[in-house]
């Protein structure tokens, strides 16, 4: 893997971690504002939302790139691993075609904005604010088009880290069982 993509991969997770302990941060100060000191402080709320926002585009982005998007997935293990993995690539294609069509919407929608429409508390322009939907939906494609390439160039599978670990955990648990049986046979 090249330095650019582990820098990437990096770059993403340290933004979503960043990204979620500040807006956790804000909204624990709102709470402690509010019920301790009995005021509050109006555009934490909205800074909030926003970064919650900005945080799930960007955390579904690196899901994508651990390829660990939901999906309908018992026809494809009924089938040869190679097939499977080329119906797997044209769904994808249909995912890379709606992200295309959504990135292009979204900036459409964007340059309409006119510059008076503002976060309400904060002042941002909205602009800036919805500018996650074309920079995560981008970045999706990018991982999408990555993990096909693993997949099917380098034929390498880059699996769902959860999905991994249930499974190590229920080998774990049959390995167990089967030691169990074995000591109460004798």
């Amino acid at each position: 893997m090249s330095a650019f993509w582990k820098h990437l991969d990096h770059l993403e997770s340290y933004i979503c971690r960043a990204l979620l302990a500040v807006f956790v941060t804000l909204l624990f100060v709102q709470i402690v504002a509010r019920q301790i000191f009995g005021f509050s402080i109006t555009w934490i709320e909205e800074l909030s939302v926003i970064l919650f926002v900005w945080f799930a585009y960007f955390g579904a982005s690196y899901a994508a790139r651990m390829a660990a998007h939901n999906r309908v997935t018992f026809h494809l293990n009924m089938m040869p691993r190679k097939a499977a993995r080329v119906l797997e690539a044209i769904g994808d294609l249909f995912w890379i075609i709606f992200n295309v069509v959504f990135i292009w919407q979204a900036i459409q929608f964007i340059s309409r904005l006119k510059p008076f429409v503002k976060a309400q508390t904060l002042g941002w322009e909205m602009r800036y604010v919805y500018m996650a939907l074309p920079i995560a939906f981008a970045l999706m494609t990018i991982r999408i088009l990555q993990v096909n390439y693993l997949k099917l160039v380098k034929g390498i599978d880059p699996r769902d880290p959860d999905k991994v670990e249930v499974e190590e955990m229920l080998e774990l648990a049959a390995d167990e069982q089967r030691a169990y049986e074995r000591e109460h046979k004798k």
